[in-house]
């Protein structure tokens, strides 16, 4: 009979899926477990029991179990003092603040219409796929089934839901909004007149809605430059609109040429569509060819046409010279043209999907009608996206010409701006550390995954996301060595751990500790979470459960909170706004306060619901709601205070113990556990195989709090199993904590 100790000290793998059970082979094997349940892996190697939920508001939301999320939090972060949590829900938005000194939280605002006192866009079906974006006092918010919306912070404790409204000319016969050509090649545009209201217009060929006609009321679409709002739809081909400014278009530098002797001027238009006998209207003209400005600005008639992109017209007086010039003048006309585009963004075309911020401008990117374009601000001026003249620092229309069509789903400000659509991962490089501009930006791809909806999070300079299909998380990084961008994934090892994900939050490290958490709410209302430290290569995935379901998180500072769906006792379930809290063993839980061993539980519980009481270090016991009360006079009659709520469960079971002899593993070959050695750090209550670890001793004083055992505990433990594994459990609500374990195997 042999013996051997297996040391098993660092879990940092966390829980591997079963594919791995076998690989004593690998070095994660030793490093990992097949079950880590609710608690955290620490850098050291260690797991530690995770916090308790503290109970912090109660949603009246009725629950909806076909919604995939009914409630999304989100961090509004204005300043080091003025923090808040918004909570999305169907057409309603809260707002919490935090304390600044004593870091409670509380409820604010609840907003259920814009300032325009319309319902809320904002609608529990599609809440896992909005993206957003906040600078200063503005929250912006995209989704392809609604208008940008704005959460403004206008107040210290006052906020306001507004539409998104681009910028306008001071004179509002321009709008800096995006546009784009929709129809198609070869489709002219026919205003009847140049100017006014109810203008007929006409196109060439079908391309006004009449399926849906009121879509097109109200955009607008732009004829050489200049707007036309729509006021109706009369047919595939006509519609009626209100011009904004007369129908001028500005012709390019030097586009008059003379004749020496002749009143006519030849016009370079491209696609003009003139006619003879069109009167047009003459502005900004230079002097050219000795004929005056005068007898070149104002009304004039087409003389002639020359050909599609040249017309004549009959000048005020005649050329003493054969010259090209005439400055950079306009023309006023309504002529068919080629030259005309429909704002980008309606409820016809679809709204951007996503948004973001970088190098100082506002970005939206993927709209239904154009998935795979992105939008950049204007530099520091937000709401202004007009081209103008491709200045450095004016707006950015780019498309993501790379083969077939990309529907964008998520767009980030990592290294460089980062494109995460349906198929592929790309980005807009950064030339020479120059920023972007409109003249060098590009779309390079670079990976050929694809994204699903949820949002992607940075991590130790990667940017972690979800691979379409919802079973994979990769990390988006730059490599060096290969000078482009990879996207290894992450959740191999663990990959039953991730189930259809709508949402994933990032924790950059506690204030005391080096940690840093993802932390991933999956479909099925159950959490993922990732420990991750590149410089140390560790990487581990466990899962968090509670007594119901998680629908969202968020992290803020070194504090996380979470949505959570529970049953209260007797089937009304309630969606409840709780904080992880290390001071609680509990989830749902509060202190309350009571007398003679009788706590008032109705505000918080129903009748029917099974909770445990915990006084400080001593675990009272489970008991069940009757009459809206705990009664635990039986147990202890003199409490007056104690933390009160719903269990849950912790589970560390490690792989199959091996062991390496001289003629190679020990696996398969029958083998006992003989002695288990627990390294424990302020630990109150632990099971190993179900033999409970004994922290009082008979000597003790019953009175006095139970102590936390901080040292190394000895477990006996018989018999012989093929795969012997070590199980650790709690069935009281006390604190946890592993360092590690040695294993004595006998055989």
């Amino acid at each position: 009979m042999q013996k051997v100790r297996v040391p098993l000290t660092n879990f940092a793998f966390g829980e591997v899926s079963p594919s791995l059970y076998s690989r004593t082979d690998s070095p994660v094997y030793n490093q990992s477990a097949q079950r880590v349940k609710n608690f955290f892996i620490r850098s050291e190697g260690g797991v530690v029991k995770r916090s308790g939920l503290q109970k912090i508001f109660q949603f009246d939301t009725t629950i909806d179990e076909t919604k995939v999320q009914q409630c999304r939090l989100l961090p509004f972060i204005f300043s080091d003092d003025e923090r808040y949590i918004i909570s999305l829900e169907n057409a309603k938005v809260r707002v919490f603040q935090i304390n600044p000194i004593s870091g409670a939280v509380s409820l604010i605002q609840t907003i259920t219409s814009d300032i325009n006192s319309a319902a809320l866009k904002f609608d529990d079906e599609f809440l896992h796929e909005y993206t957003f974006a906040q600078a200063g006092d503005v929250m912006f918010i995209a989704h392809q089934t609604f208008a940008p919306q704005q959460i403004v912070r206008t107040g210290l404790t006052t906020f306001q839901i507004e539409g998104f409204q681009f910028d306008q000319k001071s004179d509002n016969k321009k709008i800096y909004q995006p546009y784009f050509s929709f129809q198609g090649a070869g489709v002219t545009l026919d205003p009847s007149a140049s100017s006014g209201s109810g203008v007929t217009l006409t196109t060439s060929a079908a391309y006004w809605d009449t399926t849906s006609p009121s879509k097109h009321i109200g955009t607008t679409v732009r004829y050489n430059g200049q707007e036309i709002e729509i006021t109706g739809v009369t047919s595939s081909t006509v519609a009626t609109g209100d011009i904004l400014d007369s129908l001028k278009v500005k012709l390019s530098p030097d586009s008059l040429r003379t004749n020496n002797g002749s009143n006519i001027v030849e016009v370079t238009l491209v696609n003009h569509g003139m006619s003879v006998g069109n009167s047009i209207i003459f502005s900004n003209c230079d002097t050219v060819g000795g004929i005056s400005i005068s007898n070149l600005n104002g009304s004039r008639t087409v003389a002639g046409i020359i050909s599609d992109d040249v017309f004549t017209f009959t000048a005020g007086g005649s050329a003493n010279d054969s010259a090209l010039g005439g400055g950079t003048p306009s023309v006023t006309t309504h002529a068919p043209t080629t030259s005309w585009e429909e704002q980008s963004y309606s409820a016809l075309r679809g709204f951007p999907a996503a948004v973001t911020f970088h190098e100082n401008r506002l970005v939206f990117a993927g709209t239904l009608g154009q998935p795979d374009s992105i939008w950049f601000s204007k530099i520091a001026s937000y709401y202004n996206f007009d081209v103008g003249e491709a200045k450095d620092n004016e707006s950015i229309q780019l498309t993501a010409a790379i083969g077939e069509i990309q529907q964008i789903r998520h767009i980030v400000s990592n290294r460089d701006l980062q494109i995460f659509a349906a198929s592929a991962e790309m980005f807009v490089p950064a030339f020479q550390n120059q920023p972007i501009t409109p003249t060098n930006a590009q779309v390079r791809r670079q990976t050929p995954f694809g994204s699903g909806f949820t949002r992607p999070q940075i991590l130790d300079g990667a940017t972690l996301f979800v691979q379409k299909g919802g079973q994979i998380v990769r990390e988006y990084l730059f490599s060096d060595s290969e000078a482009a961008y990879v996207a290894n994934p992450i959740s191999t090892i663990s990959s039953h751990l991730i189930k259809s994900p709508i949402e994933m939050n990032t924790l950059y490290g506690a204030l005391s500790r080096s940690e840093s958490y993802v932390f991933i709410v999956n479909n099925d209302g159950t959490m993922s979470v990732f420990n991750s430290n590149r410089a140390e290569q560790r990487a581990g995935w466990v899962e968090f459960v509670t007594n119901g379901k998680f629908h969202s998180t968020v992290t803020i500072d070194d504090r996380v909170f979470a949505n959570v769906e529970y049953d209260l006792g007797d089937g009304t379930k309630k969606i409840i706004l709780c904080e992880f809290d290390s001071t609680f063993n509990l989830d749902m839980a509060k202190t309350y306060s009571g007398s003679s061993g009788v706590f008032n539980v109705s505000a918080d519980f129903n009748n029917g619901a099974v909770l445990r009481v915990v006084n400080g270090n001593n675990y009272i016991g489970e008991f069940t709601v009757s009459g809206g009360n705990i009664n635990v006079s039986s147990v202890d009659a003199s409490l007056s205070s104690a933390e009160i709520g719903f269990n849950f469960d912790v589970e560390l079971t490690t792989n199959p113990i091996d062991a390496q002899v001289n003629n190679g593993p020990i696996t398969g070959i029958p083998r006992g556990l003989g002695t288990v050695y627990l390294d424990l750090n302020n630990t109150l209550a632990v099971k190993v195989n179900e033999t409970a670890m004994i922290i009082r001793n008979v000597t003790d004083d019953l009175s006095q709090q139970l102590a936390p055992f901080t040292g190394k505990k000895e477990f006996r433990l018989l018999g012989y199993n093929a795969d012997p594994q070590i199980t650790i459990t709690q069935n009281a609500p006390l604190d946890l904590q592993i360092n590690g374990l040695v294993a004595e195997l006998i055989f």
